[in-house]
């Protein structure tokens, strides 16, 4: 099994990198990227570092790779934080030096096609951090949600455990970030609804392994940074959310079943469901049909569920997907899952000179 480590952890006052591993989006809609960064500096007390395919639309994967190696390389930097996600990131995985990586480990912070560098890293025996990207949670309108503000910070400079909250409010509704009166108030939010327990009857504490499902779906079909050893997630923690693409509950079901008909699914002992997305600019759902498109998302992944793990400890509706707010969890750091006491812990670090667990 691999060994993984938590990398250093930055202090305020540090230099962190903000890269566009994916799409160079910050180009096309600067006012949540600027304010992202804004806060980074005054909110975090960290100096944000640009590279140069930051934000270039268009980007090729070899500029972006070689934006990542100068941000690992570089002594100064002491974090990476993505910008964005995408589609295409799984072209630059090829691309990247493994062993320069592994050379000067760093805490990554991302998700959605973020999931490629997250699950690279991964395998590269470094704990990364699923969440926290600047335009969207540290350029949300208005202020940061306080649920990710939180977490992200101690992500950012804490050690040891960290109790997940579910939100007593959220949203998925999104408004144009090329009109500046969207920046004016805070968006609008609904009651939350807390999280719901299958199998709740045990204690699960494992490494966190998953991230988008539809970028997990993409990696299996490429055979890229998973384990040919399926006993590398052997009582792990499996976290799993969709995109604001909304894959139909019938793709959701049949990802899950060829996880299962791989042999993967099985092996994890707990699986968080990140809170669905149910909205989007192309496909603005009204809540009676958000209702149903959640309902019928859960209705998919307890059927898989039930065929190819029926006993593994599922929570649903964790706050840690394309929804807001987004609670910042360790990949392939410790997460507990405690069923009967309706609690989710994980570990943002260890003590300088340990591992994480296997």
């Amino acid at each position: 099994m691999t060994s993984l480590s938590y990398p250093p952890k930055p202090s305020p006052g540090d230099r962190v990198a903000v890269l566009s591993p994916s799409s160079g989006l910050p180009g096309l809609f600067p006012l949540p990227y600027e304010l992202g960064l804004e806060r980074l500096r005054e909110e975090y007390g960290l100096e944000p570092v640009e590279y140069p395919a930051t934000r270039k639309m268009g980007s090729t994967p070899q500029e972006r790779a070689d934006d990542i190696h100068a941000a690992f390389a570089d002594p100064d930097i002491k974090a990476v934080i993505a910008s964005i996600g995408g589609d295409d990131q799984i072209t630059v995985l090829p691309l990247l030096d493994r062993e320069l990586i592994r050379a000067s480990p760093k805490p990554f912070f991302g998700m959605s096609d973020n999931t490629n560098l997250l699950a690279y890293l991964h395998k590269s025996g470094i704990v990364a951090f699923h969440g926290a990207r600047v335009m969207c949670e540290l350029g949300r309108p208005g202020a940061m949600h306080p649920l990710t503000a939180e977490s992200l910070r101690a992500a950012l400079f804490t050690s040891g455990p960290y109790e997940l909250r579910p939100a007593e409010r959220w949203r998925d509704v999104d408004r144009d970030w090329a009109d500046p009166a969207t920046f004016d108030a805070e968006p609008e939010t609904r009651p939350g609804t807390g999280w719901t327990w299958v199998n709740a009857d045990r204690v699960v504490e494992g490494r966190s392994w998953g991230g988008c499902l539809e970028i997990i779906s993409w990696l299996l079909m490429a055979d890229r940074e998973i384990a040919h050893d399926l006993s590398e997630y052997d009582g792990g923690v499996l976290l799993l959310e969709t995109s604001e693409e909304m894959p139909s509950a019938t793709e959701v079901f049949r990802t899950l079943r060829n996880m299962g008909e791989r042999g993967l699914l099985q092996r994890f002992s707990a699986l968080l469901m990140g809170r669905p997305k149910t909205w989007s600019f192309e496909r603005p759902h009204s809540p009676e049909e958000a209702a149903r498109h959640a309902s019928d998302q859960r209705e998919a992944v307890l059927n898989a569920m039930r065929a190819y793990a029926p006993d593994v400890t599922i929570v649903f509706d964790v706050d840690f997907g394309h929804t807001d707010p987004q609670l910042v969890i360790p990949y392939g750091g410790t997460v507990r899952v405690d069923g009967p006491a309706r609690r989710i812990t994980v570990t943002y670090s260890v003590p300088r000179g340990l591992r994480a667990p296997p």
